[in-house]
């Protein structure tokens, strides 16, 4: 009795497995029936219109991406290595202080700050926000962060002399003791709003050696200066 159950058994499993050979190796995939079927056949060769293959359709790329087209080139390398000549041959869009409307516009999507919807609105902020802690509001080089971090004076006559293509680049990629900020001011339209501010402080600030005297702290004690 039990070898006649055994051999029911052997035989039940042999017979499930050939089931299963054929029901996974013969039977065709219902992947294939569909385009034997003309409603979904119908589906595939469907008219459709396909509005972003034409480069007349306007876009409007998203801040915080990378357009398809390409971005800005790359002259880090050559910058910090002290050669400035791909910075200075830079070309401010904005320097007489305009900016498109729908460079001002937000089309929605990560952003670091958020800036008014003017050019000399967003210098001010992103200044404020990024520049001022080190360099001071007013450009002179006195701040807070003085007494640690001691920060050029954005007026003197060597700094009003660099090309807008110098600051930007800059505010890009650093230099020195100065970190970048390309990764967090990353919209090339902030960076020349800085530039822009930067320049109105230049024009509209004193003199540095007198802006710098009046706001300089008060010398440290001899023997703490001697240490």
């Amino acid at each position: 009795m039990r070898r006649s159950m055994r051999a029911l058994l052997v035989a039940a499993v042999a017979l499930g497995s050939a089931g299963c050979e054929a029901w996974y190796n013969r039977v065709p995939s219902p992947d294939q029936l569909w385009y034997i079927i003309p409603w979904f056949d119908h589906m595939i060769q469907q008219r459709s219109v396909h509005p972003y293959e034409s480069g007349a359709v306007p876009r409007n790329t998203v801040p915080g991406t990378v357009p398809i087209t390409g971005g800005e080139a790359n002259w880090e390398a050559e910058f910090k290595a002290g050669n400035s000549a791909t910075a200075d041959r830079l070309v401010n869009p904005h320097a007489g202080g305009v900016m498109a409307a729908d460079s001002l516009r937000d089309t929605g999507g990560p952003e670091v700050a958020n800036f008014p919807g003017t050019l000399a609105a967003r210098g001010d902020s992103a200044y404020g926000t990024y520049c001022a802690i080190c360099h001071g509001m007013t450009g002179n080089g006195q701040s807070p962060m003085t007494p640690r971090f001691p920060a050029p004076s954005l007026l003197t006559p060597q700094a009003r002399g660099r090309s807008d293509g110098y600051i930007y680049s800059m505010i890009r990629y650093g230099r020195g003791l100065m970190p970048r900020y390309g990764d967090k001011v990353y919209r090339p339209d902030d960076r020349w709003a800085i530039v822009n501010h930067v320049r109105r402080l230049q024009a509209g600030g004193a003199g540095a050696s007198a802006d710098s005297a009046a706001a300089a702290p008060a010398a440290a004690p001899a023997a703490e200066t001697s240490r």
